[in-house]
């Protein structure tokens, strides 16, 4: 298993080497600037270029007024905006966009939770070939029922994913979520292909080890369907990755290890 930080090249430089960890995952608002001018796009190419990891997968596709369900979706838009997105992510090898985006797909208070659902479908649709063109997949990232009211879960995930219907949208697993919403693993099993996977502790997003939560019967699940790709560490840190990677990394890895990886 390949593992990763939610990172920009900056902060990595603040690390104490050698780093541990395999990739850095990005932000696709902040690093890749799809609503930004190429010109501003061109200082974070020129930054990664010069980082000593890759980005392969960035998360946070849209902002919250990039809407995708409600009574007034922007189809051009959105194309507009995920069409740059995608060929910059293309420019810099990065091959997965994380579609978490709690905002942008936010029910609004009294519209039909059926409607919003179609209209994340025909959004994941409308992104697929777009995203193919670029070589890049789109991962659906269930949101726990605290941070978003739609697509919650792995298995609501996976039901977008097969109503998607397409080869450039795929299913992230993030543990965090799933703990928060108190999912079991073997719901794992129960979805079909991963593409991705996030973790942190439940309690505050805390970096793995600091609250002592179990992962390991998610890796078992995770291992018993064959995922054996990238594991990103998406937590809030106390202090700063610098001071709390290298122990949250040992903690990962030892759950690993026992899970059989």
């Amino acid at each position: 298993m390949q593992l990763g930080l939610c990172l920009d090249p900056a902060t990595l430089a603040t690390l104490p080497k050698p780093y541990g960890f395999d990739f850095i995952e990005g932000h696709v608002q902040n690093f890749l600037l799809p609503l930004a001018p190429a010109a501003e796009f061109a200082a974070h190419v020129a930054a990664l270029r010069a980082c000593p990891l890759p980005m392969p997968a960035s998360n946070c596709f849209l902002p919250p007024t990039s809407k995708v369900v409600g009574p007034a979706v922007d189809t051009a838009a959105l194309s507009a905006y995920a069409e740059t997105a995608f060929r910059r992510a293309q420019e810099i090898g990065m091959s997965i966009i994380v579609f978490g985006s709690a905002g942008a797909r936010m029910i609004p208070e009294g519209f039909s939770t059926a409607r919003a659902f179609e209209q994340y479908v025909e959004a994941l649709r409308l992104f697929a070939p777009l995203a193919q063109a670029c070589g890049v997949t789109l991962v659906v990232e269930p949101l726990n029922r605290v941070e978003c009211n739609l697509v919650n879960t792995i298995i609501e995930g996976a039901e977008a994913v097969r109503r998607a219907d397409h080869p450039a949208v795929k299913l992230l697993v993030d543990l965090f979520h799933m703990l928060r919403n108190g999912e079991s693993p073997d719901d794992i099993l129960r979805v079909g292909p991963i593409h991705h996977a996030h973790l942190a502790e439940d309690k505050d997003r805390a970096a793995p080890g600091v609250n002592g939560d179990d992962f390991r019967p998610f890796f078992r699940a995770l291992k018993k369907v064959g995922y054996n790709e990238r594991l990103t560490i998406e937590c809030v840190w106390k202090q700063s990755p610098a001071l709390e990677a290298a122990a949250a990394l040992a903690a990962l890895r030892r759950q690993l290890a026992e899970s059989g990886y």
